[in-house]
């Protein structure tokens, strides 16, 4: 990148973050439960009327062919209800706490403790549900020593104050993907200690599995990391209970007998993971991040072709050697 184009992503980046840092300042300054609210106003008022709010339109009426018109219409206010809260609730997430009088109540975490006590490495595995960020502030007030792994920003001031955020409560370590980043989950993991992570965006270096119906570009990392080391998946998922509170459900290990060819299990456990995914998203539809472009278009065929083309034509191969964590 030449001096010029790298001044002007540095000058756009500040942009962004001179319109984000004062609306994070004010939602800082009116309390989590007035953020809340307020945010809340906004996703139902103002992005109800975006481009994201059509794009969740279409993935419902593709993913519930049998819902009415009114019907989506509801689950897509609340989603933007919804996504308008996150944003209000980002600058407090320090008060995200778990425990007696404490915002985040959790079900099932036996499964969390048995897990960790079995000595082979964890991954708790989830989605974009409600405030997505109280699953590893749970796991972490819980005791478990863990790492969050995720996708950055593009925005570099704004991916300082988001990582800040999370660590006042939640995991200090946060793994990006990259080589880098996957040698530090499987040292972890080799470790016996907990992974988390969200599984649910679409990658170009993915797998097809089936979700809703239709297949979706998969990240195989965890099947492969699970397969690879002996470890357990555990599928988890964060549930809005009014305003800025919130009830984690961990579930039972996800079980899987391999069958000794290693790609066809990681394709077999890709698509469990993503039939768990959506089986939890079918019990309250609302709660997940519908404005993803979760599902393949012809745009998207295309760009997975030219990566293929360049990692040697296998598809498989481009999952394995550029997994895509979120």
């Amino acid at each position: 990148m030449n001096k010029l184009a790298a001044s002007w992503k540095t000058l756009r980046y500040l942009g962004e973050a001179a319109l984000f840092f004062p609306f994070m300042g004010f939602f800082k300054l009116i309390g989590i439960d007035a953020a809340s609210a307020v945010g809340g106003f906004i996703g139902r008022h103002v992005f109800y009327r975006l481009g994201p709010a059509k794009t969740a339109r279409n993935n419902l009426r593709a993913a519930y062919p049998e819902k009415t018109a009114n019907e989506i219409e509801e689950i897509v206010r609340e989603v933007c209800d919804n996504l308008g809260r996150v944003a209000g609730e980002y600058p407090h997430l320090g008060k995200l706490t778990s425990g007696p009088g404490g915002r985040i109540k959790i079900q099932g975490m036996e499964n969390g403790d048995a897990a960790v006590a079995s000595g082979k490495g964890v991954m708790f595995i989830s989605g974009h549900f409600a405030n997505w960020e109280s699953m590893p502030i749970a796991a972490a007030l819980h005791g478990f020593e863990s790492a969050l792994v995720y996708r950055p920003p593009n925005n570099p001031y704004v991916d300082r104050w988001i990582t800040r955020q999370r660590a006042k409560l939640g995991p200090k370590e946060h793994i990006t993907k990259g080589a880098k980043g996957t040698r530090r989950i499987f040292t972890f993991l080799r470790r016996g200690k907990v992974i988390l992570m969200l599984v649910d965006q679409k990658t170009y270096e993915g797998v097809p599995a089936p979700f809703f119906g239709r297949d979706v570009m998969t990240t195989p990392a965890p099947a492969s990391l699970a397969l690879k080391l002996g470890c357990i998946l555990l599928p988890a998922a964060v549930e809005r209970q009014h305003g800025a509170h919130f009830r984690l459900t961990v579930y039972p290990p996800i079980e899987f007998e391999p069958s000794g060819d290693s790609e066809r299990d990681v394709l077999a456990l890709t698509a469990k993971i993503n039939a768990t995914m959506e089986a939890i998203i079918r019990q309250r539809p609302s709660q997940w991040l519908w404005i993803h472009r979760r599902w393949t278009n012809a745009r998207d065929l295309e760009r997975m072709k030219k990566l293929n083309h360049a990692a040697g034509g296998s598809g498989v191969r481009v999952a394995r050697e550029g997994s895509s964590f979120t």
